[in-house]
């Protein structure tokens, strides 16, 4: 076995050509955060980014960031941080989830996974936010795509294509992404003691209203007695975010609390108390821990999801809490089984929607179709993009199933 730990672009192409020359498979890592996601890579050797670090260009005015890809993530937002801005779209970490430190992800991952947050309904993902890419194909040829200003859209679409490849295309080697400002404050209004389908109607009204809701989420019990410590108790809360100017977010509010003041008891969470919850619910840290339980993602309309879940409550012991308004719906399979064929089937049921199992035992995720299965026709666009960047499969072979 080969561990390849390039620190340059071209120690990445040359390991990617001998690969390629030796028709030897390839397992991409950056630091492993993301690495039980995903059906097991059928691969002998490895390509490990992590030591392709470092920020290579960061200008605060121009609203733009590059980095090479095994940069951890952490330390890009630290950066941010330190100048009022960030990555919109609020990266999830999966480490917690995993069992693993926190703080673990790369910001290539980031793009390989296309992921995104609770700020998703407003600020999209990761796609939405690349700016340009360097990367080396599978053929064994190193390539660019966009640019370094936020104007440039030349190969924007290219870029946005890596996008939740979860490396079967191409290995990204320095990635620029747009950034932006830090809101001035944020406090959440946290609506108590409500069921699902009480709170998906709340999120909705919320959400159509001028309030401009960032953010909208609701963990029933017992989701929402693990986070933020237990302090929250064992009533159930839904949860939406204003952020801004302080006199824009309390005027906001005010006409949130008069928008649902019959519809339950209302909470104010404020500054880092805010921040740290919803962190928490980005990183679905309810079910965050050492055991395999089978973990699910399922996106779909967020006026379905809740449906969906209670026609599951039926017939197995399953956990859930919701994002996204109610469109992204969080399972843990509290029986220990992945029930992958039940769960798609009554998402096709209630409307449809994609189902991804992020959390199995290995033996589980080799058995199960881990992502949500293509119609023939996206399939067969997938084969193609496939056998332009990586016809001779040497690129995170099987991680997608196939």
């Amino acid at each position: 076995m080969t561990i390849f730990t390039p620190t340059t672009a071209d120690e990445t192409l040359s390991a990617v050509q001998w690969a390629l020359a030796e028709e030897a498979p390839l397992e991409i890592l950056g630091h492993g955060s993301k690495r039980g996601i995903g059906r097991p890579v059928q691969a002998e050797h490895t390509l490990d980014l992590s030591r392709l670090t470092g920020v290579t260009l960061y200008e605060p005015a121009e609203l733009v960031l590059s980095a090479k890809a095994g940069t951890p993530l952490a330390e890009i937002e630290a950066l941010l941080a330190e100048n009022g801005q960030q990555l919109a779209f609020e990266p999830m970490d999966y480490g917690p989830l995993l069992g693993q430190t926190p703080g673990r992800g790369s910001i290539g991952g980031v793009l390989a996974a296309n992921l995104a947050g609770p700020r998703r309904l407003k600020a999209g993902a990761a796609r939405d936010h690349i700016l340009g890419i360097h990367a080396v194909s599978g053929r064994g040829e190193a390539f660019k795509s966009g640019g370094r200003v936020v104007k440039n859209v030349t190969g924007y679409d290219l870029s946005k294509g890596l996008a939740g490849s979860w490396g079967t295309l191409a290995v990204a080697t320095d990635v620029t992404f747009k950034v932006l400002p830090t809101a001035e404050t944020e406090t959440t209004l946290a609506v108590r003691g409500l069921y699902d389908e009480q709170a998906v109607a709340a999120m909705a009204l919320a959400m159509g209203s001028s309030a401009e809701v960032s953010s909208a989420a609701h963990l029933p019990y017992p989701a929402i007695a693990r986070v933020n410590g237990g302090r929250f108790g064992s009533d159930a809360a839904t949860l939406l975010r204003v952020e801004g100017f302080a006199p824009s977010v309390a005027a906001r509010l005010a006409m949130l609390t008069a928008l649902l003041k019959n519809a339950g008891p209302l909470e104010e969470i404020a500054g880092e108390a805010s921040k740290a919850l919803w962190r928490e619910v980005r990183d679905c840290v309810p079910f965050a821990g050492d055991d395999e339980r089978p973990v699910w993602r399922v996106s779909m309309a967020p006026s379905d999801g809740h449906a969906m879940v209670m026609a599951l409550r039926r017939q197995t012991a399953v956990d859930a809490f919701y994002d996204w308004q109610g469109g992204l719906a969080w399972l843990r399979m509290e029986g220990g089984d992945a029930e992958a064929d039940l769960i798609r089937t009554l998402v096709r049921k209630h409307g449809g929607g994609h189902a991804a199992l992020v959390r199995a035992s290995a033996a589980e995720r080799a058995a199960t179709p881990v992502f949500q299965p293509q119609p023939p026709a996206l399939a067969a666009l997938s084969a193609r993009l496939k056998e332009q960047f990586d016809p001779k499969r040497i690129l995170n072979p099987s991680r997608m199933g196939g």
